[in-house]
Parts: C-alpha cells; structure tokens; sequence
C-alpha cells in the first residue's frame, strides 16, 4: 500500500487538474470535426480514449519531470517532499514506471487512424524534453502550450484524417491558454525559482503581469471566435464565448495577485471548468 501511495503521489492522480488539461484540447479537437448526424457510439468511445491517454501521458510525463527536476525539487518549498525528491522512489523505478505507462499509452493509441498515431508519435519529443527548457529560457510555458495543446490537433484528425486550418487556428488560440494559466500557476515558486534559477515566464514578465495574461486570454478568445465562424457554429456558441471572455478577464485576471499562492492556485484550478464551458460552446453550437 506504501508504495501505491507514492505511485499516486508521484503520478499526481489525486490532482486531476493536470490530466484534464491535456483532455480539453483533445475533446475541442474532437468535437469540432465530429459530424453529430451520425452515430454517437464513436464519438464516445474516441472520447474515452483520448481521456485514459491523457491521464496516462501526464503521469508519465510528472514522472520525467521530476526526474529531471529531482535537484531543483529538493530546494523548493512546494516540491521537496515529492517522492524522487525525497528519495522514497529511486529514478530507475520512476523509468520503469514511465515505460509501463507509454506501452499502455500506446495501446490505446492504435485504435485510431494512422495520421494521429503518427503524428502522436511525433509529439513525444516535445513531452519529454519540457522539463529542460527553464534552464534554458523564460518561455518554458510556451513550450508547456505547443506539448500540452497538441491533442487538438489529434482529436480532429483522429475524426477528419487530415489537418486544415481550422485546426491550426483552434490549436494556436488554445497554445496561448496554457500560456497564461502556466504563467498563473508559476508564480506560486517564483521566489524559490529565482533563487536556485529556473526561468519561466512568470519571472520574466513579474512587472506587469495582467498584460501579459490579457494578451493571451484575448489571443485565444480571438481564435474560439474565428473557428466558431468558421465552422458556422450557431448563435448559441457565441453566448458561450462570453461566458468564456468574462471568466478569463473577470474571475481570473481581475482576482490575481501574484503575492497570494493560494489565489494563484485557486485560479489555475479554474481552468479546468474554463474547458468545460469551451467544450459547450462548441457541442451546443454544432448541434
């Protein structure tokens, strides 16, 4: 049971924020390009696909990244007791428990056409290597938002078979989401981070941090309302991309404070119900 406990410590299933972030994408993507004249059978079942493999591929990817954060965990405050961190999981067992998930991961993967497969397949570099961009540069959440938002893309050509631009559009609008939620959520170590010498966007843009966050949400809200025309969604849809607008400016930008973790925490947390509402928008507005 002790080592149960800290596989779920590690992996973060009881904080299912992470793998659902990496859901919405894959079922905006999906819903966007499926044709709901037709059975929903597959629908449902493309949908519980893309739901194992993400709660899969993020706890494999908590695993990488505490590897290779395991010396910059040890020194900050919220992570230190992370079970590589603290030594209770050595690193070759979180490797083999990696490899164990992205076999099952893979498993599913297969029951989709052959461009998704590949184009999955093609994503696991950007997955793995996330971890080392702070040493490297301020923008690590953008490359958190190209990896995270990728399932867009699979999602719609897991229905379609191809890639167009409404994909592109949608997924370089949801890019710029996790931009502004990462950024949100990275404010909770920026002491410890300057310190040891993580960079991160919440460090680089800590003056003025509203219009940055502004430019993203907006950035975002401007794609949802080229692809909901795009795609002839009903009037409906754009109800609920006011509802979109006024959480993203109202309840997260105007109640953050980047001195308050807790805050910082509450709102990112939000953005789980924030895919939600963009999952109806786009389900009333196709029906």
């Amino acid at each position: 049971m002790k080592q149960l406990n800290l596989f779920i410590e590690l992996t973060r299933l009881k904080k299912p924020i992470g793998f659902m972030l990496l859901f919405w994408p894959c079922a905006w993507g999906l819903t966007l390009a499926y044709d709901f004249s037709n059975s929903l059978n597959n629908y449902f079942f493309c949908l519980f696909l893309f739901f194992i493999g993400s709660v899969l591929m993020r706890s494999a990817g908590c695993i990488v990244n505490d590897i290779s954060d395991k010396e910059f965990d040890k020194k900050v405050e919220r992570t230190k007791n992370r079970p590589i961190a603290s030594g209770n999981i050595s690193v070759k067992l979180g490797l083999l428990y990696t490899i164990i998930l992205c076999s099952i991961a893979f498993l599913v993967l297969i029951n989709f056409n052959n461009l998704t497969i590949i184009l999955a397949l093609g994503s696991m570099p950007l997955a793995f290597t996330y971890p080392l961009m702070k040493r490297f540069t301020y923008w690590p959440q953008l490359f958190l938002g190209i990896t995270f938002n990728y399932g867009l893309v699979l999602g719609w050509t897991a229905i379609q078979g191809e890639i167009n631009a409404v994909a592109i559009i949608f997924y370089f609008g949801a890019i710029f989401w996790t931009l502004g939620y990462d950024t949100i959520y990275g404010f909770q170590d920026i002491k410890d981070d300057e310190i040891i010498g993580v960079k991160s966007t919440s460090i680089k843009f800590k003056k003025k941090p509203k219009l940055f966050l502004t430019t993203c949400y907006l950035l975002f809200l401007i794609s949802l309302i080229l692809v909901s025309f795009i795609m002839k969604l009903n009037s409906m849809s754009y109800f609920f991309i006011l509802i979109s607008a006024a959480h993203l400016f109202f309840f997260q930008i105007y109640n953050f404070n980047y001195q308050d973790p807790k805050t910082c925490l509450k709102i990112f947390k939000s953005n789980n119900f924030f895919g939600a509402i963009v999952l109806c928008n786009i389900l009333i507005g196709k029906l």
